[in-house]
């Protein structure tokens, strides 16, 4: 048995060589590759997917380190998307890692949808470039998920995985909706992880900050506090249906 297959060997023996091998000529992408994003790399590196693009415009930050995978001591001050890959390719020298430092925005658009991934997971968590992202992936018909909002959360029993039409509790998941459909976009054909926890918080879970999406959309924003935890299992839950998905025959 090769490196590569013995590498895999517990995932082919659950799913078996067909299912493997889809994944492992797949293309996936992950749009932001912080606290959730990260996770959903990990899964899906670890699942064998042959190829993925990475995207994100950021630095490893101490604060990141709570809660984003890739933030280590030893990746401080580095591009995510250069943290990402190095790690990807220390799990899984054979994947083919494509990686670009840029701002989802009008400029930039055409670039990301030219890559024509087989799946893209949705990890901005920023409201107008996460907007445009679903619009035009959903125009184009291109296969995705995306992830509501994480921050402020503890309860793992309330993450779910649906219809963006029937996400609860959520504030980031209601600007969403109320924003693609006024574009004319169907939000019962757009899935997501979100949490129907209602979320309570104290005076110091919400701060203002001048990051590094702040530079890009020349604004301030909140931060919100959130837990590694439940970060991770919306990216895991994210991937886990990417996996599902790609591993599917065609017509099931």
């Amino acid at each position: 048995m090769s490196e590569n297959n013995d590498r895999f060997l517990r995932s082919r023996m659950l799913l078996g060589d067909e299912a493997m091998s889809r994944l492992q000529n797949s293309t996936v992408m992950i749009v932001g590759l912080g606290a959730v994003g990260g996770y959903a790399l990990e899964g899906l590196s670890r699942s064998g997917v042959g190829r993925l693009i990475l995207i994100d415009f950021d630095v490893v930050e101490t604060s990141n380190i709570n809660r984003q995978i890739l933030a280590l001591s030893s990746t401080l001050g580095q591009n995510k998307t250069d943290a990402a890959r190095a790690r990807v390719l220390d799990i899984n020298p054979s994947c083919e890692v494509i990686t670009r430092n840029l701002f989802v925005n009008q400029d930039t658009i055409g670039e990301v949808l030219d890559f024509k991934p087989d799946f893209v997971i949705d990890a901005i968590d920023a409201l107008n470039p996460k907007c445009l992202l679903i619009e035009e992936l959903w125009k184009h018909h291109i296969p995705f998920i995306s992830s509501m909002g994480a921050a402020l959360k503890q309860d793992s029993s309330k993450i779910v995985y649906g219809r963006l039409s029937q996400t609860q509790n959520c504030p980031l998941a209601k600007f969403v909706r109320k924003r693609l459909k006024h574009r004319g976009v169907r939000l019962n054909e757009i899935w997501c992880v979100s949490s129907t926890e209602q979320a309570t918080y104290p005076e110091s879970a919400l701060i203002m900050e001048d990051d590094g999406a702040c530079v890009a959309s020349g604004r301030q924003r909140h931060s919100l506090g959130s837990l590694p935890t439940i970060t991770a299992i919306f990216g895991l839950t994210a991937a886990n249906e990417a996996i599902k998905r790609l591993t599917q025959k065609e017509g099931e």
